[in-house]
């Protein structure tokens, strides 16, 4: 099952009264007079899958890595269910972490290895076996019990991990890449897997991911980051439609970008010339900056209609251009569009009818771009 749907799923986040779970408040951490986590502050509901996305060196892990408690904050705190844990050693935290490299004992079975950490807890055997054969079901590795982690696939591995490190029955679980092994199909095939998992445990999840897709399937909410700092929180939604920076816009998905001068500003509507483009960008919402200010329009390739024929009506949200390059992928096709001024184009369109005949829009051919003014995004920074 994918996310659910709209009407059944919890957002307690958009409830002003609601009381977070997991709390951290200015957190910084330096190494020497490096600052990896810059003064953050976030707030994860009960039963979330939150899911921190950035580059490498963004400080993702190691905010990570505080929560667990591998690292102790320069500045700042986190609690957890209104606890503070910020100076609490990891084995008194509860919480528990899976590994990118699932961190599997070579020499234990299976079943050994999920129940490891309830027989460091001194749990009575018949409460560990009990457990144990409840979260091996639940990951659906109950007949591969017995088997040491050399002859298991890599998918079956990182079930046991996860099972391993939900069998304590933790108030949170940190993942930091948990899928980074993985190929592609079975990468797609388990963030599926995870979100059934957690929705029938109900343990709230914190993934670290630099994978966007994998952040956009698996979150009820991502938090981007970039040199330490939070950038932007939001449903997958929201962050793909409703960037507030050039970087988000271009951290996630696809996207063509244009700097431009804001020339009318409306409560319901604003436009931009914009030099890149060759034209006027007509944009139905509003931005805070001055009359004629530089911002930057964000368009996705896929919101773009591509046409020989001009579109009917205004001048605005249209340019006229020639096919520069063309991939065939599959599902869609991606089309480079060189403009007058010599700034390429990207623009997507899904192939739902199979190539058999007409006349498709080929390399060299003059073409028509045009879009609705609901597509683009302004932003001005």
């Amino acid at each position: 099952m994918a996310n659910p749907r709209p009407e059944e799923r919890n957002e307690p986040w958009k409830d002003p009264g609601a009381t977070p779970y997991v709390r951290i408040d200015k957190l910084t951490k330096k190494f020497g007079e490096f600052v990896a986590v810059d003064d953050v502050t976030l707030d994860i509901y009960r039963g979330e899958i939150f899911c921190l996305l950035g580059g490498s060196g963004c400080g993702k892990s190691t905010l990570l890595r505080m929560m667990a408690g591998f690292e102790t904050p320069t500045a700042g705190t986190i609690s957890i269910d209104g606890v503070d844990m910020t100076s609490l050693p990891p084995y008194e935290r509860p919480v528990n972490m899976m590994f990118q490299s699932y961190a599997l004992f070579p020499h234990m079975t299976v079943r050994k290895n999920v129940a490891f950490g309830l027989h460091q807890d001194k749990l009575p055997k018949s409460e560990i076996d009990s457990r144990v054969d409840e979260i091996l079901k639940l990951v659906r590795m109950e007949q591969f019990a017995t088997r040491a982690p050399h002859q298991l696939s890599g998918g079956q591995r990182q079930r046991v991990a996860l099972a391993r490190s939900l069998v304590k029955r933790p108030k949170l679980l940190l993942l930091d890449e948990p899928l980074a092994a993985l190929d592609k199909k079975l990468r797609q095939h388990t963030q599926f897997e995870l979100i059934n998992i957690q929705e029938t445990l109900g343990v709230t999840f914190v993934v670290v991911t630099h994978d966007q897709e994998e952040a956009m399937t698996l979150a009820s909410r991502i938090g981007v980051m970039n040199h330490g700092d939070i950038v932007q929180v939001g449903t997958p939604a929201e962050i793909y439609e409703y960037p507030v920076t050039r970087f988000v816009a271009d951290f996630i998905g696809s996207v063509n970008m244009f700097e431009g001068r804001l020339i009318e500003d409306e409560p319901d509507y604003v436009r931009v010339k914009s030099a890149d483009l060759g034209g006027v960008f007509h944009v139905s919402h509003g931005v805070s900056a001055a009359p004629n200010a530089t911002v930057w329009v964000a368009l996705r390739p896929e919101k773009i209609q591509i046409s020989r024929d001009p579109p009917q009506g205004v001048g605005d949200n249209r340019v006229e251009g020639v096919v520069a390059e063309i991939a065939y992928l599959g599902d869609q096709s991606i089309y480079l569009v060189r403009l007058p001024g010599g700034r390429d184009v990207r623009v997507t369109k899904p192939n739902i009818v199979r190539q058999s005949g007409g006349s498709p829009i080929t390399w060299d051919e003059a073409v028509w771009l045009f879009w609705d003014s609901s597509s683009p995004v302004v932003v001005t920074q």
